[in-house]
């Protein structure tokens, strides 16, 4: 029973990755406003009422995979040692997170740019932001050091979150050849000072 339990959380997860990878091809050679719901579910090969099951509309497609790393990397920081102070729990389970999906493609760029040009998009990815700062928050509030003030866990979740982006700006827009792991541990480095 498990072993079928298992089997099958694993094709749902594979049929999600195909129809998210299938939005994103013919979002990059269509335009998001010229992709249909029809023509992403034919070419992950699968109906209409299929594509229902796992997504409510493209958005939830395309965003699929961010959403997806987003929620790794919170568990990544949730699982950090409990006495690691906090800024250092949210590097180390970044520059994790980066190793096991080093190097990072430029999927993640190609998202972004495509976010930065359709406001449904963009609306969806900030909510996405929101909800991980939220999460992140709560992550480093019972951490060691002066987490326990309210506001704390919430700048540092801020902090953490802009640095990610300003080393994802650099690198997707300024220093494309340079690895990104090394961007955001730069970046970060920068941003931990107020923190550590």
């Amino acid at each position: 029973m498990e072993n079928s339990v298992g089997l099958r959380e694993r094709k749902k997860e594979a049929t999600r990755q195909a129809v998210h990878e299938a939005t994103l091809r013919l979002t990059v050679e269509h335009g998001f406003d010229h992709v249909t719901v029809e023509a992403v579910a034919d070419a992950a090969g699968i109906s209409r009422r299929t594509f229902s099951n796992y997504f409510t509309n493209k958005e939830d497609a395309l965003l699929y995979g961010e959403e997806r790393q987003i929620r790794s990397l919170v568990r990544l920081v949730r699982e950090r040692p409990a006495d690691e102070p906090a800024w250092t729990a949210l590097r180390e389970a970044m520059l994790e997170f980066a190793a096991q999906v080093a190097p990072l493609d430029r999927e993640w760029a190609v998202r972004t740019r495509l976010a930065l040009r359709h406001p449904s998009l963009l609306a969806r990815q900030l909510a996405n932001h929101a909800g991980m700062e939220r999460d992140l928050a709560d992550a480093v509030a019972e951490r060691p050091g002066p987490c326990g003030r309210p506001v704390r866990p919430l700048v540092l979740a801020a902090g953490f979150l802009a640095s990610l982006r300003i080393a994802m700006r650099t690198w997707i827009e300024e220093d494309p050849d340079r690895e990104a792991s090394e961007l955001i541990a730069e970046v970060m480095e920068e941003m931990g000072r107020g923190f550590v």
